[in-house]
């Protein structure tokens, strides 16, 4: 398995996503999006404050902010430490997820080898315009392809924690006012990107890039 170079800072964002391997399925039944999610809150709800997510039948992707657990009276030499550790320990716990979670479909289809392809993919956020994007993208993804009419409609993707219908935990209700304002106001950006599949050149290069 290839060395990860890039690390996972504290208060950085990052872009969690994998497919199946070959493409292929990675979630059969209902049951397994919901094993997938309570191994998201148990692996790694710790050290990422999650933001929004969608499971999808071959992927799925994840948006969250490495939590930041160091003191601002730390020397800079401590906190370097510090932030080497939280990368070690953000990178450990995607891959005991993954893991745990090959096993898990492993041995309830009575399957063997790889699920995924490869490790997981962390992509740190760059500029607040993709950061912005890729929470529409991400959940826009099951009408996009076609799995329900309406965002809403997809049970595996926290869409609902966002509008408020549903009281789930893999949330930040936070973000959501400071960066959105209202549901109502992202409900119509998620409505109006459905109409016209429209993005910034430069956040549809970084989605094209995902598929390399």
């Amino acid at each position: 398995m290839p060395r990860r170079t890039t690390p996972f800072l504290p208060d950085q964002y990052y872009h969690f996503y994998n497919r199946g391997n070959n493409r292929q399925a990675v979630f059969f039944e209902r049951d397994n999006y919901l094993y997938f999610l309570r191994g998201l809150k148990k692996y790694i709800c710790n050290n990422v404050d999650i933001v929004s997510y969608c499971l999808m039948p071959t992927h799925y992707h994840i948006l969250g902010r490495v939590k930041n657990q160091t003191s601002e009276t730390q020397t800079s030499e401590v906190l370097k430490t510090s932030e080497v550790l939280t990368s070690k320990a953000v990178s450990l716990a995607m891959q005991k997820f993954g893991i745990s979670y090959t096993k898990a479909i492993n041995k309830r289809f009575e399957r063997v080898g790889a699920l995924f392809q490869g490790q997981f993919q962390g992509k740190p956020i760059q500029h607040y315009n993709h950061l912005l994007n890729l929470c529409v993208y991400i959940h826009a993804n099951p009408v996009k392809d076609g799995l329900t009419a309406a965002p809403e409609d997809w049970e595996f993707s926290n869409y609902l924690e966002w509008m408020n219908p549903r009281e789930g935990t893999l949330v930040n209700r936070e973000f959501i006012a400071d960066n959105f304002g209202t549901t109502e106001e992202y409900k119509n950006l998620v409505i109006q990107h459905l109409k016209t599949r429209d993005l910034p050149d430069d956040v549809r290069k970084y989605l094209q890039d995902l598929e390399k």
